[in-house]
């Protein structure tokens, strides 16, 4: 039976992988001159997107993977690989190229409507995010999982979208460093959770291993 580690390891996972604190200099950059209203819509929808598309990757990935033909563990091999090289790029301070390419940087720029495409996705719940989710849901042994896995996708939405609302006053008493510092111990403890998804598939794949 799962204990409490487990389930603090899934919203940790989450938090860590959707870092919603590493966006509020391109959320600010992509609404400036926009009035506070219009900018509070803004991290709304951008919650809602992000919740929308993780409970979807719940409920359906499975199912796709299934679809495919790609079985679970080589599907943690291949997310893990995903998820250590977006928490190398945090750590770095840098934003991962799986969530937006340069050309897609300066694309997002010239859109007035940006909570969706690229704030929701692909900057939060980007393949990262949705990998998390899928793998999350795939161990989830019991109903508590399944719940704990949904309720950590509720409280990541809610964390966006405070965290957007209150973009302007964070990069005040932040800073740039003081964002950076937090997306990079998101990066160690997301790194952390994906060498553990790697070594759980390989096992599985190959179990000479262990």
């Amino acid at each position: 039976m799962p204990d409490f580690s487990d389930h603090i390891k899934i919203i940790v996972g989450l938090l860590a992988i959707v870092n919603p604190p590493s966006v509020v200099p391109v959320f600010l950059q992509l609404t400036e001159g926009q009035g506070e209203f219009r900018r509070h819509r803004f991290a709304f929808v951008a919650g809602m997107t992000v919740a929308g598309v993780l409970v979807v990757a719940a409920l359906v990935g499975r199912y796709i993977l299934e679809g495919l033909g790609i079985g679970t563990d080589s599907f943690k091999v291949g997310g893990g690989i995903l998820l250590l090289m977006t928490a190398i790029a945090m750590m770095q301070g840098e934003l991962s190229k799986s969530k937006q390419s340069p050309e897609e940087a300066v694309e997002a720029g010239a859109k007035d409507e940006v909570a969706v495409v690229p704030l929701g996705i692909p900057l939060l719940a980007g393949p990262g995010a949705i990998t998390t989710v899928i793998l999350n849901s795939e161990q989830a042994g019991s109903a508590q999982q399944i719940a704990v896995l949904y309720g950590g996708i509720v409280l990541v939405a809610l964390a966006t979208w405070g965290t957007l609302r209150l973009a302007g006053k964070m990069q005040e008493i932040l800073g740039r460093t003081g964002i950076n510092i937090i997306g990079r111990v998101m990066g160690l403890l997301l790194a952390a959770i994906a060498i553990e998804f790697i070594a759980k598939g390989l096992a599985a794949l190959l179990p000479g291993l262990g």
